[in-house]
């Protein structure tokens, strides 16, 4: 009898654990110049001193920012379009008024950086450049530790080129991330 309940608990744990789907996510870019306010502060301390940063692997997850609520503080999610593991470390206002809605949308904005230099309006037309169409983005919650990163930054000021558009990936199948 007690075996029974292990193995039953055990596979209701498992279970809780796996990956998840997120559909029809609007995913947005932000970074130094339009953060409010500009600068690298974040909302919440992830372990880097309320300060956006990261690379994108697991060890080290891209800032993003959404709605209170819409993820737990600190959580890492997986995005197949940017091929990066993210971490929930800030607020973002159209976020929130989205998560507000009826129906709720699923919205999420990716820090394109940098925490010492202010990459001005370049920084924010990259940023408009990297956006997908509205509701087309899938991401994972509770992601694998072991998917595929691209650790390039998407935007790096006097760069050749600052902007990189190269590095995001539209065509994707969710299957292979969950």
């Amino acid at each position: 009898m007690r075996f029974t309940f292990l193995v039953i608990f055990s596979s209701l744990g498992l279970t809780a654990l796996s990956c998840t789907r997120v559909t029809k996510t609007t995913h947005t870019f932000y970074g130094y110049p339009d953060n409010d306010p500009p600068g690298p502060a974040t909302a919440y301390d992830c372990g880097r001193g309320y300060k956006a940063g990261g690379t994108g692997t697991y060890a080290d997850p891209l800032t993003f920012a959404s709605a209170p609520g819409e993820f737990t503080q600190c959580e890492i999610i997986y995005d197949p379009y940017t091929r990066k593991y993210l971490r929930f470390e800030d607020f973002c206002a159209q976020c929130d008024t989205d998560w507000k809605a009826s129906p709720k949308i699923n919205h999420i904005d990716v820090w394109t950086g940098s925490k010492t230099v202010n990459g001005g309006n370049e920084q924010i037309q990259c940023e408009n450049d990297l956006t997908p169409a509205d509701r087309s983005q899938t991401i994972v919650r509770q992601p694998a530790k072991n998917l595929p990163v691209d650790s390039t930054a998407l935007y790096v000021k006097g760069g050749s080129p600052a902007c990189r558009t190269s590095h995001v990936y539209s065509s994707y199948n969710i299957g292979d991330y969950c």
